[in-house]
């Protein structure tokens, strides 16, 4: 079955707690700080995979958790780092948040990673806090929980050429006569439920071949199978319009056909075609062909027999010449919005709202950390969370806020009483 959606969900792991340890030896009781730092939780990335073609993969499994981070330990010893996860994704996978429906990034290149999640940051033991004011530092950070995001992945095959055509107009044919691919073939409309790849190989030269499942009149708009494979044929670099020698009317069929790819994108009616009449076999499909040539607004119109593979080489050898004068990747065309989020550190930036009376809300990217990696239960801990909101000038902004002893301030998950 061939799956072209999926939504998975991704969560990195979180940071290891930092340690609160003493040295205690035989000559020193009384030693110095030694509390190892926690490790660093796990990262999730997409990794593109050229040997998956669909994403059938993601209806059995659509949760992806990476390990955790070892906690921080006695002797100065650091927590184990936790094992990142790569998910493998097929060339081609559009991802996007699925929250916000922004793009995040089009994975195309082989061995592609994108980092879709961190993991927590390990929390910093005791011995990191050791100063000339304060030898004996009694608390540690606690570890960074990991990140959760749900992902909307989207397919779109990368091919070099799509077969473009009706239901029934011998696509799957063609592409099981000219390479090792083997699609279902019929004699009824739609034989075909999903895209399928074969690689043709002509004179020592190969290109890779879509098979497109056909298009009628309102497939721009879901009609059929359509909204569900145009996509498809948008990564294509060539387009070969394969017409049903035995239809009644070959050429409406092709305006037909052209006319929905223009609803559906003016870019994807620019690419270049060929137009071909299959099915010469038939006596109807031979008295047609003069006809048509002078009636199809192209410069050739190439004929062929996919059963009996009649001028079959000789199109496969038009397909490749034409592909060695095209540009090599229809992709580095494309102008996708792309969300890129920032990367030159941690923004400090704080915000204060006033929520309602007594009630007030503190945002921002590192006093969120702050808040969640401090142990609530250390005093030392909570005298240290106070000195950076003074340092910082955030008590000083929620004072200008309004804020009186009592009142409730909520930092990302977590309600604080001001003192």
């Amino acid at each position: 079955m061939f799956i072209d959606e999926a939504t998975i969900v991704v969560r990195s792991g979180d940071g290891g707690n930092g340690c609160v340890s003493f040295r205690r030896e035989k000559y020193e009781a009384r030693g110095g700080p030694d509390g190892g730092s926690g490790g660093k939780g796990g990262d999730v990335y997409l990794r593109v995979n050229e040997g998956m073609n669909t994403l059938t993969y993601f209806s059995r499994q659509r949760h992806f958790v990476a390990e955790d981070g070892g906690h921080g330990q006695g002797r100065s010893k650091k927590g184990k780092d936790g094992e990142s996860v790569y998910v493998d994704v097929p060339p081609g996978t559009l991802v996007r948040d699925a929250a916000s429906g922004a793009i995040l990034r089009d994975m195309i290149e082989p061995e592609e990673t994108f980092k879709v999640v961190e993991g927590g940051r390990g929390g910093r033991g005791n011995k990191v806090f050791k100063s000339s004011t304060r030898q004996s530092p009694g608390f540690a950070e606690l570890g960074e929980p990991g990140k959760e995001r749900t992902l909307k992945l989207e397919l779109k095959l990368i091919a070099d050429v799509g077969l473009l055509g009706k239901p029934n107009a011998g696509k799957s044919t063609l592409l099981a006569s000219v390479s090792a691919a083997k699609p279902k073939i019929a004699a009824y409309p739609f034989t075909t439920l999903g895209p399928l790849l074969g690689v043709v190989e002509i004179d020592t030269r190969t290109f890779v071949m879509a098979d497109i499942p056909g298009l009628i009149e309102g497939a721009h708009q879901g009609v059929g199978l359509g909204l569900q494979f145009l996509r498809h044929v948008e990564r294509t670099r060539l387009l070969v319009h394969l017409l049903d020698g035995a239809s009644e009317d070959p050429a409406e069929d092709y305006r037909e056909i052209n006319r929905e790819i223009e609803l559906y994108s003016h870019d994807l009616a620019e690419k270049e075609q060929i137009v071909v009449l299959n099915k010469m076999d038939l006596p109807q499909a031979r008295e047609k062909y003069p006809r048509l040539e002078e009636e199809l607004p192209v410069e050739d119109l190439y004929a062929i027999s996919a059963v009996t593979t009649e001028g079959v080489r000789e199109l496969m050898r038009v397909i490749v010449d034409r592909l060695e004068r095209m540009p090599k990747k229809a992709a580095e065309e494309e102008e996708l919005f792309v969300f890129r989020p920032h990367e030159e550190g941690e923004d400090r930036t704080v915000r204060v709202q006033r929520l309602g009376p007594g009630v007030f809300r503190l945002s921002g990217e590192e006093i969120e950390r702050l808040a969640v990696m401090t142990d609530w239960t250390n005093r030392e801990a909570m005298e240290r969370f106070e000195r950076i909101m003074r340092a910082r000038g955030i008590s000083s902004q929620l004072r200008e806020a309004g804020v009186e002893i009592g009142d409730t301030v909520i930092i990302g998950d977590m309600e604080l009483e001001w003192q």
